[in-house]
């Protein structure tokens, strides 16, 4: 390739990408940024420009990021263990800093472009710790739970799906699995995200209502992927918890303790 068709290269790229990103007022001192940065639900990015004292510019997410993030995580997790080694050190190298929940990189004029990218590359990463801690798929964790039931218990024990008669509309909510114990039956619930902890919540309380004599155990495939609210919920409802399928020594305890009590 030529200089000169580098130079047209150049050229159109910058074009293309410039016609990517919008500027709009808000107030005097702060402009809104369309881009192209989207979280996977489709949402954009929340972007904006202020300008500060000595003619420099700050890229604000103004919270949004972590508030985007709230709605299916307990934003205190971010902050904590590998998750809040891993934040810290996205900021560090994307050089942005935060504000009572608010990311940021301060930038002078000339440099606006390419604090811009690097802040939409830093809240990218910041949103993929979402997915840090979740080592196996909705469906390996069914097939996994089973198999790991398969070999701790005898197979004659076990009813997959139950359907348990004594609530009304109880098809709607069959119970992952029923395994006889010696007191009495324990419902075991798999919980591989949100949906199923809150489907769990209503068939617990469900049964609780309606005075089923029953133990329960809830494995879950990343306990601290869930919102607190919803496990606070379902933990007021529910009986012992087995934090994921890693925990196998916890799963054993926990199930054999059930079942032999």
């Amino acid at each position: 390739m030529s200089v000169m068709e580098i130079k047209k290269m150049q050229a159109l790229l910058s074009h293309a990408l410039c016609d990517e990103i919008r500027v709009r007022e808000k107030t005097p001192d702060l402009f809104a940024l369309d881009t192209p940065f989207t979280f996977p639900d489709g949402d954009t990015y929340q972007l904006y420009i202020k300008e500060l004292a000595g003619e420099m510019l700050r890229i604000t997410d103004m919270g949004h990021t972590l508030m985007h993030l709230s709605y299916e995580n307990d934003i205190e997790k971010f902050r904590e263990g590998t998750r809040g080694l891993l934040l810290q050190q996205i900021m560090r190298e994307s050089f942005v800093e935060e504000e009572r929940g608010a990311f940021f990189i301060d930038s002078n004029p000339e440099q606006i472009a390419v604090s811009l990218f690097r802040m939409g590359q830093a809240l990218t990463k910041i949103y993929d710790l979402s997915f840090l801690n979740r080592p196996r798929s909705e469906s390996t964790f069914y097939d996994d739970l089973q198999e790991r039931l398969r070999q701790l218990l005898p197979a004659e024990t076990i009813t997959k799906n139950y359907v348990p008669a004594e609530i009304e509309g109880a098809t709607e909510y069959p119970i992952d699995y029923r395994i006889e114990g010696k007191n009495g039956p324990l419902f075991l619930f798999a919980i591989p995200n949100k949906d199923k902890a809150r489907i769990t919540t209503i068939t617990l309380e469900r049964l609780l209502r309606a005075g089923v004599n029953f133990e329960s155990l809830l494995v879950f495939a990343d306990q601290s992927s869930l919102p607190g609210a919803d496990l606070v919920r379902l933990s007021n409802a529910g009986g012992e918890m087995v934090a994921s399928l890693e925990a196998e020594s916890d799963l054993q305890r926990k199930l054999l303790k059930k079942i032999n009590a």
